[in-house]
């Protein structure tokens, strides 16, 4: 039986969640129809979006779901591009350590649409330089188009104080969004105190099934929409809205909000007996930062020593582990989050991410320990070998 240590790429469906979805699924109808089915599957979809407000904090309104967080980042990183164009305005404040579905629309954007990105410097500890955001925020000002950063880092766990951001920027009236993926869920926060403008969350990174998430967008905010049809969720992302997955979606983050604080609490302690033990076994490996964090997760390197071979071992040995995000089609290479906090093609080649959940157990950190020495061993041989 495998060990399953990566809740960050995607954590078990919640059994709430699961049974939402099969409740809701026994109900058959187009929420658009306006007969009785329709009316009642209608019924189901608001009151998923009226669950899921609650638990972000936000009004029911301002709920828009997609099929997940990468949906979400293109929706609201164009959409709010778009809809600041009434005069010119190019700039992108941003940061090189953002997951790829935020990097490359703002990419997209700079090739087609002439957008200029720029990029916050990253510290060591996953902190972009807020004295660098104030000089862009005073001289670029108008010329700013949206500012977006992740609250925190889906590879590192790195926290930051995102509200010290948006509060600046919002001074100036320039819209912030925040990928918010790795947040939801794990760190107490009503969206209405966030100072943000539009957010993006995903289900299963907290117990709902895969294929279903959300565009937390203020009702001031007006994006212009990637998807044009039928003018559903407010008419930023047309089509027949998938009602059982909606519901599945809403049940599983107000059970993960309700037990967040106990939850992490647990989950902190495993992930720091985790880190004491294998720091004390392992003295030459070190934690990517030393910052701010979120409380399961941890990210090591482990010097010379290939990420596919350490995942490769530990998976042989039934443990299942990663070295950053999952949404890259399968391709490993040096993380390019930590080439962008400044560390060497070497150093962010050897990295490994441990990420807990509802479901890990002592025995699961226990397991890990056990074996984390010869693996590291027979990594280091490989090596030697290339």
């Amino acid at each position: 039986m495998s060990v399953y240590l990566d809740h960050a790429a995607t954590t078990p469906v919640r059994p709430e969640s699961l049974n939402a979805y099969l409740e809701a699924q026994s109900h058959f109808g187009n929420p658009s129809s306006v007969h009785a089915q329709g009316r009642q599957t209608r019924e189901i979809l608001e009151q998923a979006r009226e669950v899921l407000a609650e638990a972000v904090g936000c009004h029911r309104s301002e709920v828009i779901f997609t099929s997940g967080g990468t949906e979400s980042d293109n929706q609201l990183i164009k959409g709010l591009y778009w809809s600041r164009q009434d005069r010119p305005r190019k700039y992108i404040l941003s940061a090189l350590t953002e997951h790829h579905a935020l990097l490359d629309p703002i990419h997209w954007l700079e090739k087609h649409e002439g957008a200029q990105p720029v990029w916050l410097t990253v510290d060591k500890t996953g902190q972009p330089d807020f004295a660098q955001f104030q000089q862009l925020i005073e001289e670029l000002g108008d010329e700013i188009a949206l500012v977006s950063l992740m609250w925190v880092n889906n590879e590192t766990g790195a926290l930051i104080d995102l509200q010290k951001f948006s509060a600046l920027a919002g001074q100036r009236n320039i819209p912030v969004h925040s990928d918010a993926v790795a947040t939801f869920g794990h760190l107490p926060f009503k969206f209405s105190e966030t100072g943000l403008t539009a957010m993006s969350i995903s289900g299963h990174k907290l117990g709902a099934p895969i294929g279903i998430g959300a565009s937390i967008i203020a009702r001031s905010a007006k994006p212009v929409s990637l998807i044009h049809g039928g003018g559903q969720e407010r008419g930023l992302r047309s089509g027949t809205m998938n009602y059982p997955l909606a519901m599945a979606f809403a049940q599983a983050a107000s059970a993960a909000v309700s037990d967040q604080v106990e939850r992490e609490h647990r989950l902190g302690a495993m992930r720091d007996r985790l880190e004491r033990e294998l720091l004390k076994t392992i003295p030459a490996v070190s934690k990517t930062i030393s910052g701010p964090r979120i409380e399961h997760t941890a990210s090591f390197l482990f010097p010379g020593a290939q990420s596919d071979s350490l995942l490769f071992l530990l998976d042989q040995k039934g443990l299942c582990v990663s070295a950053g995000s999952a949404c890259q089609a399968g391709v490993l290479g040096a993380s390019h989050v930590l080439l962008a906090m400044g560390y060497s093609e070497a150093e962010a080649s050897s990295v490994l991410r441990i990420s807990l959940g509802h479901s890990t157990t002592e025995a699961d950190v226990d397991t890990f320990l056990g074996v984390i020495e010869e693996v590291y061993s027979t990594a280091l041989r490989a090596g030697l070998n290339r």
